[in-house]
This record gives C-alpha cells, sequence and structure tokens, in this order.
C-alpha cells in the first residue's frame, strides 16, 4: 500500500474490476484512452490475468480514499523498462465522472507513483502521451513538473478528424529539484511562524 494524505494506492483486486470497466467504457473517459474498443467483461479479465497480475513490466493500482475506502479511480506505471529505466503513467478518476478531480485525488496518486517509482523503482525518467484537448491532464502535468518533449502530429482519431497528442516526461533530477524547493519553502514558513511566536512571547 502507498499512503498519502486523503488517499492509499492498493493493489487491483478482482471485484474493483466492474467499477474500472464501467469507468473506461465512459464515452467522456474513453476518447483519452489508447484504447479505442468498448471493453466486455472478458477483455477487462484478460487486462487483470496477464497486465496486472503476471506482467513485471505493469504495476497497476486502485486509487482509495482513506476516509472510507473509497474506490476512487485507478492508476500506475507500464511498460516499465528495467535497463533504460523508464516507464508510462496511467491515471483517471472515475468517481463522480471526474476524470480529473478538483479533490487533489489525482494529484496525490501521481505523488505516490512517482516517489514510489523514482525511490523503490530506480527510475529515471517517467513519461506519457496525452492528446491536445486534454487540457485537464496537461494542467495536471504541467503542475507537477512535466516537460514537452515533443509532438506526434495527427496521431489520433477522433470525431470525424486528426489530432496531435504531447508527449510528456518527468526526469528524476526534475523531480528532486521540485521536491526540494517546495521542501525549502515549508521550512521557511515553520521558521516565520516560530519568528513571530517569539515575538509574542
Amino acid at each position: 500500500m502507498l499512503k498519502g494524505q486523503q488517499i492509499a494506492l492498493l493493489a487491483i483486486e478482482r471485484e474493483d474490476l466492474k467499477a474500472l470497466r464501467g469507468w473506461r467504457n465512459n464515452t467522456k473517459f474513453r476518447k483519452h484512452f489508447r484504447e479505442y474498443r468498448e471493453l466486455n467483461s472478458e477483455l477487462q479479465e484478460k487486462w487483470y490475468r496477464e497486465s496486472v497480475q503476471n506482467n513485471p513490466a505493469t504495476m497497476m493500482f486502485g486509487i482509495h480514499r482513506l476516509s472510507d475506502n473509497e474506490l476512487l479511480g485507478c492508476c500506475g506505471l507500464t511498460y516499465i523498462h528495467p535497463v533504460y529505466r523508464h516507464a508510462d503513467l496511467s491515471l483517471y478518476i472515475g468517481w463522480k465522472d471526474a476524470y480529473i478531480d478538483d479533490e487533489g485525488y489525482a494529484r496525490e496518486a501521481c505523488e505516490l507513483l512517482f516517489d514510489y517509482g523514482f525511490k523503490d523503482l530506480g527510475l529515471n525518467k517517467i513519461w506519457t502521451e496525452i492528446y491536445v484537448f486534454d487540457t485537464k491532464k496537461k494542467e495536471l502535468y504541467d503542475s507537477l513538473g512535466f516537460r514537452v518533449d515533443g509532438i506526434l502530429r495527427q496521431n489520433y482519431f477522433h470525431e470525424g478528424r486528426f489530432w496531435d497528442s504531447y508527449i510528456l516526461s518527468l526526469l528524476v533530477s526534475d523531480w528532486r529539484q521540485k521536491n526540494s524547493s517546495l521542501s525549502g519553502r515549508k521550512k521557511s514558513l515553520v521558521s516565520n511562524k516560530r519568528r513571530k511566536n517569539v515575538r509574542k512571547i
């Protein structure tokens, strides 16, 4: 289990598959995924058996709210390369059809995955592909320090036209620098509070 402030990332159980399949087949979500087909129970079971349970290059998690253990969505690292030490990021929040929520669940899921990927798995890079109309993920990933490595032109067909896609990545050096900066700000805030308390005394 990877535990945060609001959520925990837990191993996906067979009982989660029905909810995950419903979210994957949600037309609002599916336009953002590489999988263009409607998933039936057989395909979902095959994914669970072959990828989740038996593929060492795939680490998928259910996103659960700590307060009530409700399943909120799914995330993970796929195509994990043991030599080149990079992996593809997968993420969505199915709860309330959010896709990417405003409560911070998706953000914290990413932060937990990055900590796990860079520290425990020894990754050097976490990358992802998103389509140019996926503004919610683009805004989230930008705020987390991802950079645009390139654009794949007319790489996806949707609603009668072709769309470009972004290739985004976060290096471990970028992640450490961002964390170091945030840690420095927190220490500064704590120091300022202590000074104010001393003055009051």
